[in-house]
């Protein structure tokens, strides 16, 4: 059966499942013509999507080295595009995705490709707990021994993480594909700054803001604090500093191998 035709039937069965639960109508059962619009949106969209997205979020957007879409907040509250266009277009550099120049149309098929797979796991899955877990084997395609030689050795994982101490059980703590997005754009964990001006005296805090123009720090006494950059010396603690760097040397094998590696850390 050609992928359009199972948008179409995932499309129907959800409109018949919330018929037959006694949910509220919707204004208007789509026409066969709107279903096959849908389709056809979805398929471009598909083609969009696996170009640009597949390599980071899978072919069918379950997640891989970037989150799974299919269970993403952000992509089920979209309303046509409002949401997944901003990303898109401006990408979220802080997690190591870059933006993407595509059209008002383009981000419409990529939304309509995404809504069809968000269906055919709601209509599959309705009848028992939605599969929050990618196996760990799908992403576990490395050696564990090549993974902890890369732990210790290139990646220097160690030199702040020990698989005895902070990293004891986190196989446990997180399922698969959230460990791998964990480790890969890990956060949570603020950047700080001491700020030293002309006359000496220096402030300390959370970093808020570090450009050409201006710096600002949530300081230790409660203050906000802003300055101009030319005009004072900053010294930034950035904890996840490292890991910013790893995204630019990762190969795919060591993603893979260090990933297969944290699996055992149980």
């Amino acid at each position: 059966m050609k992928k359009p035709a199972l948008v179409v039937l995932a499309i129907l069965g959800v409109v018949a499942s919330l018929a037959a639960q006694g949910a509220p109508p919707r204004a208007a059962a789509p026409t066969p013509a709107e279903l096959a619009a849908q389709a056809a949106a979805a398929e471009r969209g598909r083609v969009i999507f696996k170009e640009n997205c597949s390599a980071c979020h899978a072919e069918d957007a379950t997640g891989g080295r970037g989150p799974d879409l299919i269970r993403s907040s952000l992509v089920r509250h979209d309303k046509g595009g409002d949401l997944i266009g901003v990303v898109v277009t401006g990408g979220r550099p802080d997690k190591g995705m870059p933006p993407f120049p595509m059209t008002q149309s383009q981000i419409s098929d990529i939304v309509a490709f995404l809504n069809a797979q968000i269906s055919l796991f709601d209509l599959h899955t309705r009848y028992g707990p939605y599969p929050n877990d990618i196996p760990a084997e799908r992403l576990a395609t490395g050696t564990v021994e090549a993974g902890k030689a890369y732990f210790n050795g290139p990646g220097k994982c160690n030199t702040c993480h020990s698989p005895t101490g902070d990293l004891a059980g986190v196989a446990k703590k997180y399922n698969p594909p959230d460990l791998e997005v964990r480790f890969l754009y890990p956060s949570g964990t603020p950047a700080t700054a001491i700020v030293t001006l002309p006359s000496g005296k220096t402030f300390e805090g959370t970093l808020l803001l570090n450009d050409d123009f201006n710096v600002a720090i949530m300081g230790k006494d409660g203050w906000y604090h802003s300055w101009p950059t030319s005009a004072v010396k900053i010294e930034v603690h950035d904890p996840l500093a490292v890991h910013a760097e790893l995204l630019q040397k990762y190969t795919n094998a060591d993603m893979h191998n260090l990933f297969t590696y944290l699996e055992t850390l149980k």
